[in-house]
């Protein structure tokens, strides 16, 4: 790349390649390399501290020309490389040489050579070398950068291409047997643990007008800023305020700037950002920057000046996150502001004069990072003035209507689309800061039609390809998105000219309609984008509506319908995460500001059966809800319908809303650690709502107007909220409610006593911390009220008492019944059982059926009128030949099946057949036996 660079390359590849040989046993050695022994690979040893005695002597007659000679043999050794166990002696060696350089110059050639030398691989004779000379590599590495400070161009600029050296390693030219390449990272991590990076940033400070010295130091940096540890080293040496302060330095080549600017980036990415930020914060650095950006501005037209100009003003943005950076006192506001607008507003200032923006990727991406970089610095207030100078609202809102079909400004349809939801995302922040600019330009009738369109049928094809555009591909739910932002933005101002506004529009009737087009036409890929869009619609209706009764009744009905449908949301959805937490947030914020306290949005919230629904939110136990829709019902309760409704609900396994209730105050004091026996009964009556934060945070005496920590218990959980809900249902008339809930209800029919009484407490004990003794008068009555408190919980914890013992009477009353139902089942059981034994005794023995028989008739005589009437009829009952053992029912008689088709035992009776076969098998009917007239044969029914 560089002429330097590639000559200096090519003087290393055509050096000599000698061997060395491994035979060598003196430590540290070298061989020299002779013309004769080359051939045959053998080394001539040389003493390393001989070289080095030699070169610290002085005052001797042709000294200079002797350390020269052996410096040059020194050299010709190792032009296969450096052994790292003789390291640290050629680089001692190499001090010494520079060491002369002042009062000898011809050592610059001397240290000259052997700084080349380091370009070469360093060898290792064993695998442990590479950490057992760690410290002495390391130490040598960092002492190139030391050599930086010899005014020699020539000494610098080999220094330099020696250290990049370390980053494009290359194989060894010859092989040297007994040693092997040190790993190609090695000299890498070396330099950073000998902290080189700190003596190169160093060094810029020495070449302030050398440019070809700095570009070759500015190229080291850029190579050593790829490390993390270097990174770290540079920033603590200040070398991001060093650099950037030098962008401006004449470079006919550019070079300086492209580097720069990449140690920059890799600064701000690879090491303390914040540090980094800081050391580029200062009115030197930004002006830099700024005469910098400008230039590229006004005369970059190459693709690679558009590409240098965004990098420096995304440097430029993330030091403007600073509120500190001085952008306003160097102009740089100012200047970005311009060119942020210039294309949409109108302007005389010279620096624009004749500037048009391309539509370039460059100049694309550029125009979105100025519209970003608006983003940070309207933050800092004082730039809200230069903002209304730049007529930026203005600017901006010249996208924010409906695409038309010809180029706008150059742009291409996916261009303009994408510039249009960025500016709509950045009015989103700065609107809000010039309300009056805001209001001049007719910011809401533009956003209100714009969200009309976005609303209509009209023909339109979103590419949908940029972060903005996320979801909005072929629809037109990006523009409605960050229009709605907009609005949610003004709305919550709580400024009363903008609202008024708004809602002298029919934003309020726009909305809804907007809601209701929106689930008429479900979308279920882009969810979440229609989530998001659903919750600001009920955002802004909840701010534009909150404390204004005539709002709430333009709300009316249609809006009670819209927050019913998203109440009926399927309660499995709310663990999606696709956003349905957060629409019913929104859902019951509207509730609160658009429904409550219009008697007629009430009433029909009721009827709609918008409580139970409430209490199926409830039901589901969500943490983050339960506060928001206890305040809810508290304010319902107000109205005298919300009672019935609330009584009239029922839950899973016929739960009552007070059971309900019930079950979260037990919930919320677990959760905050409140003494409770395992009935639920209360341990300490003199603290018996003490949580375990006010047990660990002992009273300390406060200000009058700061609240006490039991004055804020009040506030940081539901017991106050349920009290409420409960005290207005009525304590003594609550349905389905256990032993249990009627234990704890105990607790809460009692709050606001326990509640007066922990406070009159807490003053009690400020005052003994105070050392203040009260008259007295005081000290009676204040002890009069601990009393009373303390008699309250025991009255509460006796009643407690009598409904636990009440219940367990009660349990062993049931537990007897359940018992006594169990006896009369086994007796039940007993009689069956005894019933089938009489029932198989019969049938198998003949005494005993006989005895069943004469018992039966017995009964049946016994049983008899034996009186009979005059001219009665008497029927007998009697069925001859029956050999039953159970008592018959009525009488059928039919005819028998003729026995010449039965043929066998089946008409076996005293008036049938005669004789019977006595064949084996089946019986079969005999010819021999002559049939009379078939009998008529009775059977019992």
């Amino acid at each position: 790349m560089w002429t330097e660079e590639a000559a200096a390359t090519a003087e290393a590849r055509e050096s000599g390649i000698r061997n060395k040989s491994s035979s060598s046993s003196q430590i540290p050695v070298v061989g020299v390399v002779t013309e004769d022994n080359e051939a045959q690979g053998v080394f001539k040893p040389m003493d390393l501290n001989r070289v080095i005695k030699l070169l610290e002597e002085t005052d001797k007659d042709g000294l200079e020309e002797k350390q020269l000679k052996f410096v040059k043999k020194l050299v010709q050794c190792f032009q296969n490389g450096l052994p790292l166990r003789d390291l640290a002696q050629i680089f001692k060696i190499l001090n010494l040489c520079a060491g002369k350089i002042k009062n000898q110059p011809r050592f610059v050639e001397s240290a000259y050579d052997i700084i080349k030398l380091c370009s070469l691989p360093f060898l290792k004779k064993k695998v442990s070398d590479e950490i057992t000379y760690a410290e002495d590599t390391a130490n040598s590495i960092a002492l190139l950068g030391d050599l930086m400070k010899i005014p020699s161009s020539e000494l610098r600029i080999q220094i330099c291409k020696c250290i990049v050296d370390f980053y494009h390693a290359e194989p060894p030219k010859k092989h040297i047997p007994g040693y092997q390449q040190a790993s190609s990272s090695y000299k890498i991590q070396m330099a950073e643990v000998g902290g080189l990076a700190k003596t190169m940033v160093q060094s810029i400070t020495l070449l302030e007008h050398q440019l070809v010295e700095k570009l070759w130091v500015l190229k080291v940096l850029q190579h050593l800023s790829t490390s993390e540890v270097n990174c770290t080293i540079m920033m603590k040496a200040q070398a991001a305020s060093g650099i950037c302060t030098h962008l401006n330095d004449p470079d006919p080549s550019g070079q300086l700037l492209f580097r720069s600017s990449e140690i920059l980036w890799n600064l701000l990415e690879k090491s303390s950002k914040e540090e980094v930020i800081q050391q580029l914060s200062n009115l030197e650095c930004l002006l830099a920057l700024k005469e910098v950006f400008t230039n590229l501005f006004m005369r970059g037209f190459s693709h690679y000046d558009r590409q240098l100009r965004n990098d420096i003003l995304v440097i430029t943005t993330i030091i403007a996150q600073n509120p500190e950076a001085p952008m306003i006192e160097c102009g740089f506001t100012k200047d970005l502001i311009l060119f942020a607008t210039f294309n949409e507003v109108k302007s005389q200032n010279l620096l624009i004069k004749g500037l048009k923006l391309s539509n370039s990727y460059e100049d694309f991406e550029l125009k979105k990072l100025l519209f970003n970089i608006i983003v940070i610095l309207c933050k800092d207030l004082p730039t809200v003035q230069l903002l209304i100078d730049g007529k930026v609202i203005l600017a901006l809102f010249t996208y924010v209507k409906k695409p038309e079909k010809q180029k706008i400004m150059g742009w291409s349809a996916a261009q303009h689309e994408e510039l249009q939801l960025h500016a709509i995302a950045t009015l989103s922040s700065v609107a809000p800061l010039l309300i009056e600019e805001y209001m001049s330009c007719q910011g809401n009738a533009r956003v209100l039609a714009f969200l009309e369109w976005c609303e209509s049928e009209d023909p339109f094809f979103s590419h949908g390809n940029s972060f903005h555009g996320t979801g909005g591909r072929g629809n037109k739910f990006a523009q409605m998105r960050y229009s709605l932002r907009l609005l949610r933005a003004m709305v919550y101002l709580e400024d009363e000219t903008v609202n008024t506004d708004l809602c002298e529009k029919g934003t309020i009737q726009q909305m809804i309609g907007i809601f209701k087009n929106i689930i008429s036409k479900p979308n279920e890929k882009e969810e979440a984008i229609v989530l998001e869009i659903q919750s600001d619609i009920l955002l802004i209706l909840s701010g534009l509506c909150e404390n204004h009764i005539q709002r709430k009744e333009i709300f009316g009905t249609e809006g009670v319908d819209i927050v019913l449908h998203v109440m009926k949301t399927d309660p499995r959805k709310l663990q999606s995460g696709l956003g349905y937490n957060l629409l019913l947030f929104s859902t019951l914020d509207s509730i609160w500001c658009c429904i409550l306290g219009c008697y007629p949005s009430e009433d029909y919230f009721l009827e709609k059966e918008g409580i139970f629904l409430l209490l199926d939110v409830l039901a589901l136990n969500p943490k983050k809800f339960c506060n928001l829709i206890l305040g809810i019902m508290v304010e319902f309760c107000d109205n005298p319908k919300t009672a019935a409704h609330v009584n009239a609900w029922q839950g899973k396994k016929d739960q009552t809303a007070a059971s309900l209730l019930i079950k979260l105050w037990r919930k919320e004091e677990k959760e905050l650690g409140v003494k409770r026996d395992k009935n639920g009964k209360i341990i300490d009556t003199k603290k018996p709502l003490f949580t375990s934060f006010q047990e660990e945070h002992k009273i300390i005496p406060l200000p009058a107007n700061c609240p006490s920590i039991a004055v804020m218990d009040v506030s940081e959980n539901i017991r106050a909220k349920i009290y409420a809900i409960l005290g207005k249902l009525d304590f003594e008339n609550l349905p389905g409610l256990s032993a249990e809930d009627f234990v704890t209800l105990c607790i809460i029919h009692r709050y606001l006593d326990f509640k007066i009484g922990e406070i009159w407490n807490e003053i009690y004990e400020e005052i003994k911390l105070e050392k203040l003794r009260p008259v007295t008068i005081d000290k009676k009555a204040l002890e009069a009220i601990t009393t009373a408190s303390e008699n309250v919980g025991k009255m509460v914890a006796s009643l407690q008492s009598e409904i636990i013992e009440s219940q367990a009477r009660q349990d062993v009353q049931n537990e007897q019944k359940v018992y006594a139902k169990i006896q009369a089942t086994h007796k039940q059981r007993e009689l069956a059982n005894k019933s089938w034994e009489n029932f198989l005794a019969r049938t198998s023995n003949a005494k005993t059926l006989k005895k069943a028989k004469r018992l039966q008739e017995k009964a049946i005589e016994a049983s008899r009128y034996h009186k009979r009437p005059q001219n009665a009829v008497f029927h007998g009952t009697d069925i001859k030949g029956l050999n039953t053992t159970v008592p018959s029912g009525g009488v059928v008689t039919v005819e028998s099946t003729p026995a010449r088709l039965v043929g066998g035992p089946l008409a076996d009776t005293d008036i049938a057949l005669k004789k019977l076969p006595i064949r084996g098998g089946a019986l079969q009917r005999v010819k021999a036996v002559e049939i009379v007239d078939a009998p008529k044969k009775s059977i019992p029914t």
